[in-house]
């Protein structure tokens, strides 16, 4: 039976030294792209695994991330994050690293777990999601310089200040920008948005891209904007009032939950076709033929493990070659896409 091929090994087929292998591991950055790429060739072929806990006694490092489990959406909501953290587990994998999943009920709550992984060296970073405007939980990291990443802009001062930590975001002002042109150009003209209330980072954010669309429009359009909390009932009642205008033929909403609630009211009491777009491309939007925008989840699982990274091996000591981190390099704001269904068709 062989034996269970060693750092040695790869280091004699791949034709460099077992420092520059280790740097493939665990220092990426620091190995040239061909050399990268010819070591984890090796590496895959022999199926080469390192030894954690000898990594974990050399390296004072974990290799552990932390991601909170969030539980207080509906099936709907909670898509995304629920997405974004299998993932976030796959990127991951694919750096070495490890997700450890934790629940928490409040802030405060999941600083408190903070504070204990941390103290007994369980974590070697934490990706975050679902932040919002003077989020302690951001504070409370950057404060004791430990290492992160989160899903959502900082959102302060309208969330026009960048921050000063890693974030990766999806533009759902562009988004809904795509999704409210593309209705005008079917002809639409008069379009309402159906949205959460105001103060909501995310959801003021995604309102943006509709009147932007409605102010650089040709056509003389009126905004027509209601807000609502999150649930399909109150989106339905919501939307219910609003088809009593005869002249509505579109109604875009800031999620696939506010949409599903009024593609129920159209189905309900609307004796005319109404064009209705969500917004997170959910399973319940692509089973009811709901035209949405889609999160590329997973390209910002590969950028926020990427980021968190860099500033864990910038952090180490061990580690006083990796490159400075700044934060302009870490934060970046990704594209999403409009998926047409059969929900949006131009009006009759």
């Amino acid at each position: 039976m062989n034996s269970r091929p060693t750092l040695a090994t790869v280091a004699e087929l791949a034709g460099v030294s077992r420092q520059t292998v280790s740097n493939v591991i665990s220092n990426p950055h620091l190995v040239a792209p061909i050399t990268l790429e010819r070591v984890r060739a090796v590496i895959a072929q022999v199926d080469y695994r390192p030894n954690t806990a000898a990594r974990r006694l050399r390296t004072q490092r974990s290799f552990v991330v932390g991601a909170r489990m969030t539980t207080d959406f509906d099936g709907i909501s909670g898509y995304v994050l629920d997405h974004f953290l299998h993932a976030v587990t796959s990127a991951a994998q694919r750096v070495d690293l490890h997700i450890l999943l934790y629940v928490a009920d409040d802030a405060e709550a999941e600083i408190q777990i903070w504070d204990q992984l941390l103290a007994e060296g369980g974590v070697d970073g934490l990706v975050l999601a679902h932040t919002h405007a003077d989020d302690p939980r951001t504070r409370w990291l950057s404060e004791r310089k430990v290492p992160f990443v989160a899903f959502g802009r900082p959102w302060n001062n309208n969330g026009t200040h960048p921050g000063d930590h890693a974030w990766v975001d999806v533009d759902g002002c562009a988004g809904v920008r795509l999704a409210t042109e593309r209705l005008l150009e079917l002809g639409h003209r008069r379009i309402a948005f159906l949205g959460w209330p105001e103060g909501s980072g995310v959801g003021d954010d995604r309102l943006g891209g509709y009147l932007a669309a409605l102010a650089a429009s040709d056509q003389d359009v009126e905004p027509l904007v209601r807000r609502c909390d999150g649930t399909v009932r109150e989106a339905t009642e919501v939307a219910t009032e609003l088809l009593a205008d005869p002249e509505l033929t579109a109604i875009v909403t800031v999620s696939d939950s506010l949409a599903l609630g009024a593609s129920t009211a159209v189905r309900e009491c609307a004796p005319r076709q109404v064009a209705i777009v969500g917004f997170d491309d959910t399973p319940v939007a692509r089973a009811l033929d709901l035209s949405s925008v889609a999160q590329p989840v997973d390209i910002v699982a590969d950028h926020c493990i990427d980021f968190l990274r860099a500033q864990i091996d910038a952090a180490n000591a061990r580690f006083s070659q990796a490159k400075p981190v700044n934060p302009a390099d870490r934060q970046i704001l990704i594209q999403p896409r409009l998926v047409e269904r059969a929900s949006s068709r131009s009006p009759n």
